[in-house]
């Protein structure tokens, strides 16, 4: 694909040579001259001036004048991330069951869907046209997964779970497994039964070993758009909003909310009912306790998690733990000598 063509499909102004064949892409400091990467942020002058790529994404206010053949757009990296997909499209499903899958005859089966080996599918569920299901994944009875959803291998969604369109599951996944919900009984715990359901809206993606748990009772909730990392853990009738990010190995407790858009970095710790508002941004490692709010577009920091400014002051003071260690010892000594 030429650069000219390339920009056009982008909807994007290209300067330099518009001709010039672009094959590929790669990262900055790899790309060579017959493929694309982008330069982005304050970074972006270096990038480029190190780079051997035949074409760049770039900023509108990147410097003119380079001489090289840059692509600019208001976003390099998300300019990139659908040149990728251009150049690495997804393959197409192959419809058709494999002769090693069970599919119950009481379940829905749409229009070209791709059923690998081994999958178990029991009675009452539901699969949307389009979607594929990964070698050794389970469906549960009732469970409805909508259009063009993939499932990688091992991928396990319990009884009554509801997906919506375009969901990516990734291996390892568990949807709809019992929340952690016991009763102290007379010195022993009973196991409260978890008989609500969980229902993850569209165009969410979730990683791999990650689980969702369902609600004791109501309904355990992924809105659309959100993305879950590698083994991430939502508790039992948690609500999680619009386009919510999540990164890996981070743990939230039964009954917390989280606004959309809001961000949450990775190997944060979340405690019950918590609420987190909309736009709001806990950095990775954080721990919240119990019933703790967090405000609108804050971002908080640390454990026990608090604003990003007062845990930098924080970290400052402890920083200079040493030197006013030394400026006591010296106050010290200067009073003993003068008993």
């Amino acid at each position: 694909m030429r650069v000219r063509e390339l920009a056009d499909w982008l909807g994007a102004p290209f300067e330099g040579d518009g001709e010039r064949e672009i094959t590929g892409v790669a990262a900055v400091d790899s790309a060579g001259s017959g493929e694309i990467s982008f330069a982005a942020g304050r970074q972006a002058g270096k990038q480029a001036a190190g780079s051997a790529a035949g074409c760049l994404l770039v900023a509108p206010d990147f410097p003119a004048g380079s001489g090289r053949t840059l692509i600019r757009t208001a976003d390099p990296r998300g300019a990139f991330a659908r040149a990728v997909r251009r150049f690495h499209p997804e393959p197409a499903v192959e419809p058709g069951v494999h002769p090693s899958a069970t599919v119950d005859p009481g379940a829905e089966i749409g229009e070209n869907v791709a059923i690998g080996p081994q999958v178990n599918i029991a009675a009452g569920a539901k699969i949307g046209p389009g979607t594929s299901i990964g070698a050794g994944s389970a469906i549960g009875r009732r469970a409805s997964i909508g259009e063009g959803c993939k499932l990688h291998a091992n991928v396990t969604i319990y009884d009554d779970v509801d997906v919506g369109d375009r969901v990516v599951l990734h291996s390892g996944s568990v949807i709809g497994a019992d929340g952690f919900g016991f009763v102290l009984h007379a010195g022993r715990y009973e196991k409260f039964p978890q008989v609500g359901r969980v229902w993850i809206g569209s165009d969410v993606e979730i990683g791999a070993n990650s689980c969702i748990d369902r609600a004791a009772l109501g309904v355990t909730w992924i809105g659309e758009g959100t993305k879950l990392d590698n083994m991430v853990h939502i508790g039992h009738n948690c609500r999680i909003g619009k386009h919510v990010v999540i990164a890996a190995q981070t743990g939230l407790s039964g009954g917390v909310v989280v606004g959309d858009h809001a961000v949450i970095g990775g190997q944060v710790g979340i405690g019950d009912k918590v609420r987190i508002e909309a736009g709001a941004v806990l950095g990775s490692g954080a721990g919240v306790l119990t019933s703790k709010i967090v405000r609108a577009g804050q971002v908080m920091w640390g454990t026990p998690a608090r604003p990003l400014k007062e845990y930098l002051e924080t970290l400052a003071n402890m920083a200079r733990l040493p030197e006013l260690r030394e400026q006591v010892r010296e106050m010290r000594k200067r009073l003993e000598d003068k008993t």
